[in-house]
């Protein structure tokens, strides 16, 4: 993979090749719900809370961080910026690339671990990522090559929910983003998730602490879930959805 560290441990390997099979598995339908998102309501209220945080330039390079199918990416892209999509799911990536096509919006993705960035320091004017650092081992190294990338300056834009004590189940509602998930792969979901340490932490209060000893200025929104869920044929878990504003 490229980007992968090789100096890392047979476990460590392990759980990113399972991590990377789950969403491999995942790809079409999380796919479908993310192009039911672009065409509808849900899109202009996302870019709505993004265009608040960016840094008020025309043109920014910006860094989607486990873009899976591409979502940030195409609104992104739509509003005249270069956007650089990366994610450790090929299958993920091809998703993104055909949506990209799909909704007539240029945008480069990259197959790409996280927390090992294939990317010169001081690149990007910002990073957006979304429900992606639950799923992460070191989250720490991931925030260090974060903040490593952005420009003095740059923004940090994280969007995410405290998953650590959560046990996902199978949801009745066929309007849940999450029917389509089979048993099996909630089974493995819930196993990597329990296995990831980012798991024991409480957040987002974790996050702040950890990205200001960094250096980042922190700001927290801790639920933003009302703001950019208005499709009411897309049903979202009871999580709330923080957002997590940072500047280097």
């Amino acid at each position: 993979m490229q980007g992968r560290n090789e100096e890392m441990s047979d476990e460590d390997e392990a759980i990113f090749a399972r991590i990377e099979a789950y969403w491999d598995g995942r790809s079409a339908d999380f796919s479908a719900h993310r192009h039911q998102e672009l065409s509808g309501p849900n899109a202009s209220a996302w870019l709505g809370v993004l265009r608040e945080h960016l840094p008020q330039k025309k043109h920014l390079r910006i860094l989607d961080i486990g873009t899976g199918s591409g979502f940030f990416a195409i609104l992104l892209a739509g509003e005249g910026h270069a956007v650089t999509g990366i994610d450790m799911s090929a299958e993920m990536l091809h998703e993104a690339r055909a949506a990209s096509l799909a909704f007539g919006r240029r945008a480069a993705f990259q197959k790409m671990n996280a927390q090992k960035l294939a990317f010169s320091s001081e690149r990007f004017d910002a990073i957006v990522t979304r429900n992606l650092t639950w799923t992460l081992p070191d989250v720490m190294q991931s925030y260090r090559e974060w903040h490593r990338v952005l420009k003095k300056g740059g923004v940090l834009l994280n969007f995410d929910s405290d998953y650590g004590e959560q046990t996902f189940s199978k949801s009745g509602s066929q309007a849940s983003v999450h029917a389509g998930v089979q048993e099996e792969q909630l089974t493995t979901c819930n196993a990597i998730k329990g296995s990831l340490r980012i798991s024991m932490h409480r957040r987002p209060a974790w996050d702040t602490f950890f990205l200001e000893s960094l250096g980042f200025r922190t700001k927290i929104d801790s639920d933003i879930a009302p703001r950019v869920y208005h499709d009411a044929a897309l049903a979202y878990d009871d999580l709330p959805l923080f957002a997590l504003y940072a500047q280097k």
